[in-house]
């Protein structure tokens, strides 16, 4: 945790590791980072937190599988969405994951959730724990539109995206953020209809090892560094 009037996030200080065989060559790797920067009412950065992230959810695993392999085998995934209801990705039913402008769903990501709880199992979460409700009210946080990229940017041997949203606290009270996720869209194939927020999914989930404290006034915002080295 840093103190600091400006921090500036640069990609160059992801760890990379270092090839076992003792030479200069890096290994092929898959990095995802979580970064928290906190500032006050006049934008001033007054903490910063980091935190390598680790945690795919059981939903995360259906999807890394193509449809087409699904139909292949005959088989099907079972995806747990926010509100604790089940179904089957892959066969019989085939699930897309483009987006659906007509049915104001255009993009994958539909926020990176806060909260203030904690889980030990990542991995069979299908929400936060204590998710933190969007608004000004008591214990709620303002959540801006997230931040996505348009596409893989490279530096050097590395290719890299950085998700991120903001959030505002006009609560009157200190809110405190222990846990985080990343919750996605999903779309029927040939359904003309945009599934509803409540079943959207929970894809990945960290706890963070030191709880951030967000006053009245106060923002953070949040980033998710996907980097893979080539």
């Amino acid at each position: 945790m840093m103190i600091g009037s400006k921090v500036d996030y640069d990609i160059s200080n992801l760890y990379i590791p270092k090839d076992g065989k003792g030479d200069n060559d890096y290994k092929k790797s898959f990095n995802i980072t979580l970064t928290i920067i906190v500032k006050d009412k006049d934008g001033n950065v007054i903490k910063r937190y980091k935190q390598k992230s680790h945690s795919p959810t059981s939903n995360f695993i259906g999807l890394m599988l193509p449809v087409s392999y699904y139909n292949e085998v005959q088989k099907s995934w079972t995806m747990t969405n926010t509100s604790n209801s089940t179904f089957s990705y892959g066969y019989p039913n085939l699930w897309t994951m483009y987006p659906n402008t007509g049915n104001n769903y255009p993009v994958y990501i539909e926020h990176i959730m806060v909260g203030s709880g904690s889980q030990s199992n990542p991995y069979s979460a299908y929400n936060l724990a204590l998710p933190i409700a969007n608004g000004s009210g008591t214990g709620q946080l303002l959540y801006s539109a997230p931040n996505l990229p348009t596409g893989v940017a490279i530096n050097g041997s590395q290719a890299y995206f950085i998700i991120s949203q903001s959030y505002n606290n006009q609560s009157g009270g200190t809110i405190t953020i222990s846990e985080v996720g990343i919750i996605l869209y999903l779309q029927l194939a040939g359904n003309a209809v945009a599934l509803t927020s409540s079943d959207s999914i929970l894809v990945w989930y960290d706890t963070l090892s030191s709880p951030i404290s967000v006053g009245s006034g106060q923002s953070a915002v949040i980033y998710y560094t996907f980097s893979v080295n080539a």
